[in-house]
């Protein structure tokens, strides 16, 4: 299986520099041993040159019994090859063996490479059949013959082999080396673009979307003249540009917050007050009129709508606030009965379902603020459900949590409006919301009261199912 490629710069730069060093050294082993090669045939093509014909012109004497009739070995190098042609037939061929001569088994093709041999003063590398390789040169004999003379190829071939083999053993231990060292190297190297890196995971990892901020400190490494530290410099300015948008955005939501609470503390008293005039002029024993009636019946209405929605406000003041809590035992399958009879109540068209453990489960919290979040996913599933749907509540633990799930089987939600569902004022339906007196805050109260609890709540949706998940640490 093939090894993917190094993904980390410092596993590129790395394994580029042992790349590059192993195209050098196979570049010089290549050639080095091509001009070794090369020099070494030229002397060889040298030694033929100075021996010329000699050898092979002895060979057309007849071996006698006189030793001055035997081919002239004299200075020959042991396996000299010499070979005899005349009208490009090999007459005689033969081997200096011994400080004397050894005839030689030619088969058809080794003569027929002989006979091919031009005599141009330069020397051809061949292989006989009986023989290894040769290097051969052909010289013009005085009897219109043709001698042949050469030397094995053998040693130079081992010559070669054994610098390419040297050469090996020598770069392998180069380029493990250089590895070695390259990886240090680079990693010292790198060690500022890894601060910049940590650096900038510190400050992708901090809760960016809420709460107040501190920024860590600015990079030491904003050397201009390095591109880490180019890098460096630029990630200081936007760091700095983001500490500061993010301390004007603090202000605004402190600011926001304190007009929500100010404004909910200043409305509940006129809002009180309207409400109260009007049951009051509800209850006037004398004759009302129709029109006056229905009126003051609107403005009681509206003025209740208003209290619900001040008091909204108030509560979600408080809790961005970080106003403390009650920490309490808080038994949850209490809170989900009461919570599903006063859903009965307010809802009878509605099938509730309940799914609860045998043993009661515990918490730890404020009773009536997950009272109230427990009834406001409860609300949520009737309103916007129509008469006959059922809703199944049920309640699991899992370790150290506690998990409790609101399911219907309403038309759902539109997948554009999950992601900001648990937003403030986010309605699904406008006309409907206005109608029911529904103000858009009760999964935004649910999400505060959770999280101020140290819990999560999701929704997943589709058409004929859609379900809440509340999870409370147990």
């Amino acid at each position: 299986m093939r090894r993917p490629p190094p993904h980390t710069l410092r596993g590129q730069l790395t394994a580029g520099l042992v790349a590059l060093l192993a195209l050098a050294c196979l570049t010089v082993g290549i050639i080095t041993a091509l001009a070794l090669r090369g020099f070494l045939m030229g002397r060889l093509d040298e030694q033929l040159t100075t021996s010329g014909g000699r050898f092979p012109a002895s060979l057309e004497h007849e071996a006698t019994p006189d030793a001055d009739n035997r081919p002239d070995t004299r200075g020959q190098a042991d396996h000299t090859f010499g070979a005899r042609l005349l009208s490009g037939t090999v007459t005689q061929a033969a081997v200096v063996d011994e400080a004397t001569d050894r005839p030689v088994d030619l088969t058809g093709q080794d003569r027929r490479a002989l006979a091919a041999i031009p005599t141009d003063g330069h020397g051809h590398s061949i292989r006989l059949s009986s023989l290894r390789g040769y290097r051969v040169m052909a010289f013009n004999g005085d009897d219109q013959d043709v001698l042949i003379t050469g030397l094995p190829l053998h040693p130079v071939e081992e010559t070669v082999h054994r610098l390419v083999a040297v050469e090996a053993v020598l770069f392998s231990t180069a380029l493990v080396m250089t590895g070695i060292a390259g990886a240090v190297w680079v990693r010292i190297s790198l060690r500022p673009l890894q601060r910049v890196t940590a650096r900038a995971a510190e400050v992708a990892g901090l809760p960016l979307a809420s709460g107040e901020i501190d920024m860590p400190g600015p990079l030491p490494d904003t050397d201009p003249r390095t591109e880490v530290g180019q890098v460096g410099t630029a990630l200081n300015h936007m760091f700095g540009h983001v500490e500061d948008a993010l301390t004007r955005r603090q202000a605004s939501e402190e600011r926001l917050r304190h007009f929500a609470a100010d404004a909910s503390h200043e409305l509940r008293t006129p809002v009180a007050n309207i409400r109260g005039h009007a049951e009051l002029a509800l209850r006037h024993p004398g004759p009302v009129p129709d029109e006056v009636r229905h009126a003051l019946q609107r403005i009681d209405s509206e003025s209740q709508r208003m209290t619900r929605l001040v008091d909204d406000l108030l509560l979600l003041a408080r809790l961005d606030a970080g106003r403390p809590l009650e920490h309490d035992s808080v038994d949850l399958t209490r809170l989900i009965l009461n919570a599903t009879d006063d859903a009965r109540a307010a809802g009878p068209a509605h099938h509730w379902l309940l799914d609860l453990p045998e043993e009661p489960v515990t918490v730890t919290g404020d009773a009536h603020r997950l009272q109230q979040a427990i009834g406001n996913l409860l609300a949520n599933a009737r309103t916007h459900t129509p008469p006959g749907s059922e809703v199944t509540i049920t309640l699991t633990t899992e370790e150290a949590e506690a998990s409790l799930s609101v399911s219907d089987n309403g038309p759902g939600i539109p997948e554009d409006l999950q992601r900001e569902v648990f937003g403030r004022f986010v309605r699904a339906d406008h006309a409907r919301s206005r109608s029911t007196g529904s103000t858009g805050l009760g999964l935004a109260i649910v999400h505060a009261i959770t999280t101020a609890h140290g819990g999560t709540v999701s929704v997943t949706s589709r058409p004929r199912r859609t379900t809440f998940r509340l999870t409370l640490p147990l």
